[in-house]
C-alpha cells in the first residue's frame, strides 16, 4: 500500500517495487496505490509524483489496486458523517477495502485462489492491470442499529 502522490510512495515506493522485480521477476506482484486528487491535495508536485509513479507501475506491478484519495474523504463526510476525518478514519477504509480484495486470497475456494489466477481473470493486456475498488454496504456508527442488510445487499 502506498500513496502516489507523496515522495515517499511514490519515489521510495515504486524503487522498491522495481528492485523487488529484479529480485523475484518470476513472482506476482499486486499493489494498492492511493491515487491523489486535486480537490483534496497537501503537496503543489502529487500530479508530477503519481504521473512518474504510475510509470513505474505500469512496468513493474502485475496488479495496481487504485483508491481514490478524493473518495475516501467524501465517503468519511457524506455515508459516515465524519465532518474532519483523520488518517486513521480513511486508513480504516482502505484496510476495509484491502481485506475485501484480498479473501480469495486468504480462505479457501476454487475461483482466484490465488494472484495469478486473480491475474488471469482480471488482466486483458499485460499494461493493463489497473482496478478500481468498491465496497458495500457502507453505514455510519450510529446508523448500524438501526439498518438491517438483506440478503441482496
Amino acid at each position: 500500500t502506498h500513496s502516489l502522490g507523496g515522495g515517499t510512495g511514490a519515489g521510495m515506493g515504486t524503487l522498491l517495487i522495481s528492485k523487488i522485480r529484479e529480485e523475484f521477476p518470476d513472482r506476482m506482484m499486486a499493489t494498492f496505490s492511493v491515487v491523489p486528487s486535486p480537490k483534496v491535495s497537501d503537496t503543489v508536485v502529487e500530479p508530477y509524483n503519481a504521473t512518474l509513479s504510475v510509470h513505474q507501475l505500469v512496468e513493474h506491478s502485475d496488479e495496481t489496486f487504485c483508491i481514490d484519495n478524493e473518495a475516501l474523504y467524501d465517503i468519511c463526510m457524506r455515508t459516515l458523517k465524519l465532518s474532519n476525518p483523520s488518517y486513521g478514519d480513511l486508513n480504516h477504509l482502505v484496510s476495509a477495502v484491502m481485506s475485501g480484495v484480498t479473501t480469495c486470497l486468504r480462505f479457501p475456494g476454487q475461483l482466484n485462489s490465488d494472484l495469478r489466477k486473480l491475474a488471469v481473470n482480471m488482466v486483458p493486456f499485460p499494461r493493463l492491470h489497473f482496478f478500481m475498488v468498491g465496497f458495500a454496504p457502507l453505514t455510519s456508527r450510529g446508523a448500524h442499529s438501526f439498518r438491517a442488510v438483506s440478503v441482496p445487499e
